[in-house]
């Protein structure tokens, strides 16, 4: 694949930057060499290959969910706020 001039500069645009002349040079090298490295794996023979979803075996781990004693309740939260309505803690606007 062929990196143009043009090519560097839309993409320039799109990413809202500003490139010298100089550099607009030195990506368009840059972009035709990995292109060109990466479309080596276009040679690779894969028909025989299995598709690998995992690279390493994973299994759940289940457990039973248990319900804990918590040492606060409702009430003993609720009094440490500044301002509660509604059995809920009033924050302020996040806006």
């Amino acid at each position: 694949m062929d990196i143009k001039r043009e090519d560097i500069i839309h993409l320039a645009e799109l990413s809202n930057f500003s490139l010298p002349e100089k550099e607009i040079k030195s990506l368009q090298t840059d972009l035709q060499g990995i292109i060109r490295y990466i479309s080596q794996l276009d040679e690779l023979k894969v028909d025989d290959v299995e598709p690998t979803y995992q690279v390493f075996e994973m299994e759940n781990v289940w457990r039973e969910d248990e319900i804990l004693p918590q040492e606060a309740d409702r009430e003993a939260l609720l009094a440490l706020t500044k301002e509660e309505k509604d059995n809920q803690i009033k924050v302020p606007k996040v806006l």
